[in-house]
């Protein structure tokens, strides 16, 4: 698996596996005639957050130019909780979940963040995908576990995408998170840190040590904080009223 050209306005990740697709997108608009309007600048893909929905139609439409004609994107309506759904077909109307995975061509598994962590995993034939909406609450409600369960392949057969997520030194959290995920793993205990006696979870790190004791190693992470860069991400912990960018990955052919 290749980085992603991290200046562009929308990035194309490579798996490495010929029909994989899989896109990670910015704040920044691909076409200036496109764009959100403060503070949903420029290319905001949510229709909950109150931003102009024909303009957010048209985002959606630029990122669907990504793909062929014929793959149409599924949207989540996303609750923090740790449901999993098997698509089969694209609705549009957003199914109520956290995670999807798919193992039909042409369907596109999209997760909305704005400092979650976003997860895209495929196994190593391009024959079946997942998505996963990584908050700490999916996390600590075992969301990795349940979607690894909807998978037929085998966890050596996985690889995983890790997206831009709030950072440590910005994610301050209250004992209690810290105690949630303790309760599942004690190991986990190296994901906090104290700064100026408040504890701070490492989202990246808690997702990747679930994921390998489920035996999921080919992980590759994209190191950057929607929090700190400012410019390129939105974050809803810097700006509660915000956009939303997309992780999304289809079976191409």
């Amino acid at each position: 698996m290749h980085e992603t050209n991290t200046k562009k306005a929308i990035d194309r990740i490579h798996f490495g596996i010929e029909n994989i697709v899989a896109i990670q997108t910015s704040r920044l608009s691909p076409d200036i005639n496109c764009q959100s309007r403060s503070p949903f600048d420029s290319f905001n893909l949510a229709l909950h957050v109150d931003d102009d929905y024909q303009q957010v139609l048209k985002n959606r439409a630029m990122l669907s130019e990504c793909f062929n004609s014929q793959t149409q994107i599924q949207w989540l309506e996303q609750v923090h909780g740790n449901k999993v759904i098997t698509i089969n077909s694209v609705s549009d109307k957003p199914f109520v979940a956290d995670a999807m995975v798919t193992r039909q061509k042409n369907i596109a598994l999209a997760i909305m963040t704005a400092d979650c962590l976003p997860i895209l995993i495929c196994d190593k034939f391009g024959k079946e995908i997942a998505a996963i909406h990584a908050g700490w609450r999916p996390l600590a409600a075992n969301i990795i576990a349940h979607t690894l369960n909807e998978l037929t392949s085998p966890t050596s057969d996985l690889q995983a995408w890790f997206g831009p997520c709030i950072g440590q030194t910005a994610f301050e959290i209250g004992d209690e998170v810290r105690e949630a995920f303790l309760t599942i793993d004690a190991e986990l205990v190296v994901c906090f840190k104290k700064y100026q006696q408040r504890w701070h979870a490492d989202l990246t790190l808690i997702a990747q040590h679930l994921l390998q004791k489920q035996g999921v190693t080919n992980i590759h992470i994209l190191d950057e904080c929607t929090f700190q860069q400012t410019d390129k991400y939105f974050s809803y912990r810097r700006n509660s009223r915000t956009g939303r960018m997309v992780s999304v990955i289809a079976i191409n052919r």
